[in-house]
């Protein structure tokens, strides 16, 4: 199962490129992600259960290292899209 998750970060603090940034770069280590960064968002594209797995690991990596930041996120079922279902 194919899963699409929409992403939004805001670090609480002044300095708040870097950590999205970083935050960016690292989801785009990830052979088995499809990364789509927007102004305002980034659309991430994988198998269900370890796209999941990556997401968890890596706000909770943005937790520690940011301090208190908000995610925004949506997800789709990916198997779903573009088949009027």
């Amino acid at each position: 199962m194919k899963l699409i998750a929409e992403i939004s970060l805001y670090p609480l603090n002044e300095k708040y490129i870097a950590p999205i940034q970083a935050f960016i770069d690292r989801l785009n280590s990830y052979a088995e992600l499809t990364v789509d960064t927007g102004r305002t968002s980034t659309v991430v594209e994988g198998e269900y259960l370890p796209t999941m797995q990556i997401l968890a690991e890596e706000m909770q990596r943005s937790h520690q290292e940011i301090g208190q930041a908000i995610f925004v996120c949506k997800f789709l079922n990916g198997d779903k899209v573009g088949s009027g279902a």
